[in-house]
């Protein structure tokens, strides 16, 4: 009797054991799931602060060209003869 009630406790025991583990294994697996995802975030977050820098700089050279297009159209409207 004594031998099947320490054959019990020891099963338990070891599903407790098994559970916990299990958990924690789960948690590790979860953890770095959530980074990866973070990570990825980051880069697009980093690739898209690229473009927009990229695309504010482009704009800024084309209102550049083309202010200094519209100084030149003056000059030749006045010496325009029909």
């Amino acid at each position: 009797m004594l031998k099947l009630l320490n054959t019990k406790l020891l099963i338990a025991i070891l599903a407790a054991l098994s559970a916990i583990a299990s958990a924690a294994i789960y948690q590790r697996h979860e953890t770095a799931k959530a980074a990866a995802i973070l990570e990825q975030q980051q880069r697009e977050a980093d690739r898209r602060r690229q473009e927009d820098e990229a695309f504010r700089k482009k704009v800024e050279t084309d209102k550049q060209r083309h202010n200094s297009a519209a100084t030149d159209e003056g000059k030749t409207w006045k010496s325009y003869i029909p």
